[in-house]
């Protein structure tokens, strides 16, 4: 069984696209777990009108995209766990590719790459991977994780460490934390080939390739710093 957990927030102008891609790659018996955060568009309308048991509509009222798809999470009973954002839109082949990698290599997450465009769709760049030069590695991520929450597949075992998602989101957004443990507790493999059309907008939630960071020095280091004393108490709970 597989569960995609997608968090919603006023996606009700890509969301329809983005929902019809994911429910054409999964089966009668997987689900696709949305978790609202009190959207005032027509998002929860659109996902009603879908009257497709796979979808669980959830809702909360974090205001913090991180504690969303935490939420999310927490519901998810498939054996394998996918991250979805509202406005991209998966390529076919996706959940099977990323399947085959998790079944046949021992894999705890997947990563896949990604091709990056606007919001109509134009591409900006064929590879995610090549343009953030994404590499394996926990050094690597703790100090410029690359890795995008809405690329990633995960073994179900690996829910157990990762959440609850620790401390204060401004510093540990999920897939930060799920980059930074994936590398220390569990095989983390990089699939290089895009499967998915990674729709950057104004109205984006995460920063992703625009990601360029103007926090001074301090606080990027701080932001280390919290990250490791969680990772480290995390471990220890094990």
């Amino acid at each position: 069984m597989i569960s995609v957990c997608m968090a919603t927030y006023n996606g009700s102008k890509y969301i329809r696209e983005q929902i019809d891609s994911i429910l054409s790659q999964i089966k009668e018996d997987d689900e696709l777990i949305i978790s609202d955060d009190g959207s005032t568009d027509a998002t929860c309308t659109i996902i009603k009108a879908y009257k497709d048991d796979r979808i669980k509509l959830l809702h909360g009222n974090f205001h913090d995209y991180t504690r969303n798809f935490e939420n999310a999470l927490k519901y998810a009973q498939g054996d394998y766990i996918f991250l979805a954002d509202q406005d991209d839109i998966w390529i076919d082949g996706k959940v099977q590719n990323c399947l085959k990698v998790l079944e046949n290599n021992n894999c705890d997450l997947v990563v896949t790459d990604a091709i990056v465009t606007d919001n109509n769709l134009n591409i900006i760049k064929d590879s995610y991977f090549e343009y953030c030069h994404v590499k394996n590695g926990f050094l690597v991520n703790l100090l410029k994780s690359r890795y995008v929450g809405a690329c990633m597949a995960f073994h179900r075992r690996m829910l157990d460490v990762y959440l609850p998602i620790p401390g204060n989101s401004k510093y540990i957004v999920h897939d930060y934390w799920i980059a930074c443990i994936s590398e220390l507790k569990g095989k983390v493999i990089l699939l290089h080939e895009p499967l998915m059309y990674y729709r950057r907008h104004a109205g984006t939630a995460s920063q992703g390739i625009e990601k360029r960071s103007k926090k001074g020095i301090w606080e990027k280091l701080y932001k280390r710093i919290y990250i490791c004393i969680y990772i480290v108490r995390r471990i220890k709970s094990l």
